[in-house]
C-alpha cells in the first residue's frame, strides 16, 4: 500500500511532516502521555523549535538550545518585575484564584532578580549542603522503616507504600512539621501542582486555590509557633535568618516553605516511580545496581534523565534582540523547553534512548539551570540514592506485578501506581 493511502496513525513518524508531528504533540492524549518520546524525538530531529498552535509558545526540542535558554538572563520566569500585564497583552490575574497567586507571589520558582537574588541568598544560608548531609541518618531511618513494612507484605505499591510517605516525611522532618500532618501536606501538594499543566479546568483551579488557602493558613500558624518555640529546623531558621540586616517576611517564608515541599516531594516521588519502572523494564540494569557494579548515587542521574519527572519548563522574553533556535523573539513572547526531548538528544547523550543506569552523567537538566537551578537538588539526590540502595539491598529479585499507567498529566510526569513483587 502506498504511503499516501495509509491512515495517519499508521504512518512511521519519520515520514510525517512537521505539521503532522506537531499535531501528534498532544498533552491531552492518553496515548501520547503513555509514551511521548517517539513524538518528541521525531520533532527534535525535524526542527530545533516550533510554534505550539494551542499555547502560542515557541517550543524548544534540542539540548543545547534548552540549556542556553535556561541560562539566558534576557529571559525570565516572571515579567511583572519589569512589565505590566497590559504591556504583555495578558489579562490581570483572576481574583477567583487569589490564594494560589499568593502562594506563587514569593516562590523562588517564580521570582527574578533582585528579589530572587535576595531570597535565595537568605534561603541558602539555611538550606546548606552541611544541613542536607546532616539529614542522612534521618532519611535512612525513614527509608528503613517503610521498606521493612514493604518487605513484610511481599508485594507492595511503591508510590503509596513507600515513595509518598517517605518523601513527605523527609521534607517535614527538615521543615519542622509534625509527621502526623504529612497527609495534609501531601493532599495540598497534589492539588496545587496540577495548576502547572498546559491546560487546566475551573474545577482543578478551584481545588488548587482551596488547597493553597488552607496550606497558607497552616504555614502561617507554623511560623507563629516557631517564633515562640524555635527548634533549629528549617522553618525556625528561616524565621531567624539574617544577612546584612535583611530578613525574610512572613509571606516570603510561606512561599519558600510551600515550594520546597511541593517541588521536592513531586520530583522525588516521580523520579523514584519513573526510574524504578525503567529498572524493572531493564532487568540487567537492575542487577548492575544489586551487584554493586553501579552505585546508587550514579544510578540517580540516569533515572532523572531517561524519563524526566519534569517535561516542560517556561521562560518569558524580557529583552529585545533575543533569537533562539533560529527564531527571532519579541518581548512578551513565551518559550517552552521540552526537557523530555532535550534529555534524549543524541547531540549531547550517546545512544540516548538506551537506559544505561551506569551512565552517571550529572550534566543533564533534570534540576533546571541558571539562577533557577533547583535549590533542593542535593536533598533530592540523597533521598533517591538512599531509596535505590535500600531497594537493591532488600529486594534483589524485584519485579513489576503489572504494567503501570501514567498520571493524565504532561508537564509533571509520574505514575499512578507501581505494583512490585519482592
Amino acid at each position: 500500500m502506498p504511503l499516501d493511502d495509509l491512515p495517519l496513525d499508521d504512518l512511521p513518524l519519520a515520514d510525517l511532516s512537521l505539521g503532522e508531528l506537531i499535531a501528534r504533540f498532544n498533552p491531552s492524549d492518553p496515548a501520547f502521555i503513555a509514551n511521548p518520546y517517539p513524538v518528541l524525538s521525531a520533532l527534535r530531529e525535524v526542527t530545533p523549535g516550533f510554534r505550539n498552535p494551542i499555547t502560542g509558545q515557541w517550543t524548544l526540542t534540542r539540548f543545547s538550545d534548552v540549556q542556553e535558554t535556561l541560562r539566558d538572563r534576557r529571559l525570565g520566569r516572571a515579567y511583572t518585575h519589569r512589565y505590566s500585564h497590559e504591556q504583555f497583552g495578558k489579562p490581570t490575574p483572576d481574583p477567583r484564584w487569589s490564594s494560589f497567586q499568593q502562594h506563587e507571589a514569593w516562590s523562588l520558582l517564580c521570582l527574578e532578580p533582585p528579589d530572587h537574588t535576595r531570597i535565595r541568598r537568605l534561603v541558602a544560608k539555611v538550606f546548606t549542603p552541611r544541613a542536607v548531609a546532616a539529614l542522612r541518618p534521618t532519611i535512612e531511618g525513614f527509608s528503613t522503616e517503610l521498606l521493612d513494612a514493604c518487605a513484610e507484605r511481599g508485594q507492595f505499591e511503591l508510590l503509596r507504600d513507600y515513595a509518598m510517605p517517605y518523601s513527605v516525611a523527609v521534607i517535614c522532618s527538615m521543615l519542622g512539621v509534625p509527621r502526623s500532618d504529612t497527609q495534609l501536606l501531601l493532599d495540598w501538594s497534589h492539588a496545587i501542582v496540577k495548576m502547572y499543566e498546559l491546560t487546566t479546568t475551573d474545577d482543578v483551579r478551584t481545588a488548587a486555590n482551596t488547597a493553597a488557602a488552607e496550606y497558607i493558613a497552616y504555614t502561617a500558624a507554623l511560623i507563629a509557633e516557631k517564633r515562640k518555640n524555635p527548634d533549629g529546623l528549617l522553618v525556625s531558621e528561616l524565621v531567624r535568618v539574617e544577612d546584612e540586616g535583611d530578613t525574610l517576611t512572613e509571606r516570603e517564608i510561606i512561599s519558600t516553605t510551600m515550594v520546597l515541599l511541593e517541588a521536592g516531594h513531586e520530583a522525588t516521588v516521580n523520579t523514584l516511580g519513573n526510574g524504578t519502572r525503567a529498572l524493572m523494564l531493564h532487568p540487567h540494569q537492575w542487577q548492575r545496581v544489586v551487584s554493586g557494579d553501579v552505585d546508587a548515587r550514579s544510578a540517580v542521574e540516569e533515572m532523572l534523565r531517561w524519563d524526566s519527572p519534569l517535561q516542560l519548563f517556561e521562560r518569558w522574553v524580557l529583552d529585545d534582540g533575543v533569537e533562539i533556535a533560529g527564531q527571532p523573539l519579541e518581548v512578551g513572547e513565551e518559550v517552552a523547553m521540552l526537557f523530555g526531548a532535550a534529555e534524549r538528544d543524541h547531540r549531547r547523550f550517546p545512544d540516548p534512548d538506551r537506559f544505561d543506569i551506569g551512565r552517571g552523567d550529572t550534566a543533564h537538566i533534570g534540576f533546571g539551570g541558571g539562577i533557577h537551578f533547583c535549590v533542593g537538588a542535593p536533598l533530592a539526590r540523597q533521598e533517591i540514592e538512599v531509596s535505590v540502595a535500600g531497594l537493591a539491598k532488600r529486594f534483589p529479585n524485584l519485579s513489576m506485578v503489572e504494567a503501570p499507567q501514567y498520571q493524565p498529566n504532561f508537564v509533571i510526569r509520574g505514575l499512578q501506581s507501581l505494583h512490585l513483587s519482592a
